[in-house]
């Protein structure tokens, strides 16, 4: 996949090299993928578990929308910015906690839970703010995406570090040698003596603890909390981490691999709209991407299964 991203960074930049290749559309497009690269570590969990989450968006959205009114009634300063960031991960963690007792516990499927967490999630955050965008936040914020150490803005570092961490994790700790089991065979981990409900559940609660990260840090970027701006962030994250090479059926998946992922929709998106490309197209382009990567993870799982 990463000759097929500097593919498209070629095309569109032999396309429209003044546009395209300039530090400020640079920065945008690192931006985009920080807030989305956020969210697809916690997917990427989900997912080379077994499961499945199209929640996210709202999670974000609500989680942002409850920490802005939060810090509407606090002094601007930075301890109400770390109040507002707590709000918003324990927002997110409420709602992960709430799919994985669903999942693990009910028995109700993974894509019918996070499904009805979609629209209750966002359903709560227009109750809260009768549908209309909360635009006050603290001006201290600002300083965040004011500052760029060595180029780049601290939203960036902050997804790098979410980036190393959990990938760590995953790759070299008992916790991400679970999840690949669980992902691989559940009843053998099950007789392997993991506690795999105990997982599930601390799994969907990290993915929603890092969608509403991903909220303080679109909060942080726009300044307001964007309620409708986020209605294609869930099917742009899964792309990204299916393009990374995480296994739809579980079992496989890198942190680094999904990574790489995220910048293909990203630069996807923003070359279209340099190229003046319809949005609605974009969305078309991009699920047929989706599809494309799916048919051929599922080439690849024969393939395996052959040998």
């Amino acid at each position: 996949m990463g000759c097929v991203l500097a593919a498209m960074i070629v095309v569109f930049s032999v396309l429209k090299f003044h546009e395209f290749d300039t530090v400020a559309n640079v920065r945008n497009i690192t931006l985009d993928v920080a807030m989305l690269q956020i969210m697809a570590v916690g997917m990427t969990f989900v997912i080379v578990m077994g499961g499945f989450d199209i929640s996210i968006s709202s999670i974000l959205v609500f989680s942002g929308v409850v920490a802005a009114k939060t810090m509407q009634h606090m002094p601007d300063n930075w301890g109400t910015v770390i109040v507002g960031l707590v709000v918003c991960v324990l927002s997110g963690v409420a709602w992960g906690v709430f799919n994985g007792v669903c999942i693990a516990k009910l028995k109700v499927p993974p894509l019918i839970t996070t499904l009805g967490t979609l629209g209750a999630a966002l359903g709560a955050a227009q109750l809260i703010t009768d549908g209309a965008d909360v635009p006050t936040v603290p001006r201290t914020l600002f300083a965040v995406t004011r500052n760029r150490p060595f180029g780049l803005s601290w939203l960036v570092w902050i997804a790098i570090a979410i980036t190393i961490v959990f990938g760590l994790l995953l790759a070299y700790t008992r916790f991400g040698r679970h999840t690949y089991l669980i992902g691989s065979n559940i009843e053998s981990a099950r007789r392997a003596g993991i506690k795999v409900d105990r997982h599930v559940v601390a799994i969907y609660a990290i993915n929603g603890g890092l969608a509403g990260l991903a909220g303080m840090v679109s909060l942080t970027r726009f300044s307001t909390t964007t309620i409708s701006g986020h209605a294609t962030d869930a099917l742009q994250v899964i792309t990204g981490v299916v393009l990374g090479g995480t296994s739809v059926f579980g079992g496989i998946g890198t942190i680094i691999g999904t990574l790489i992922g995220m910048f293909i929709p990203a630069v996807l998106t923003n070359g279209f709209v340099v190229l003046n490309f319809q949005p609605y197209g974009q969305q078309v382009v991009i699920g047929g991407v989706l599809v494309g990567a799916v048919y051929l993870d599922q080439l690849k799982r024969r393939r395996r299964d052959r040998s």
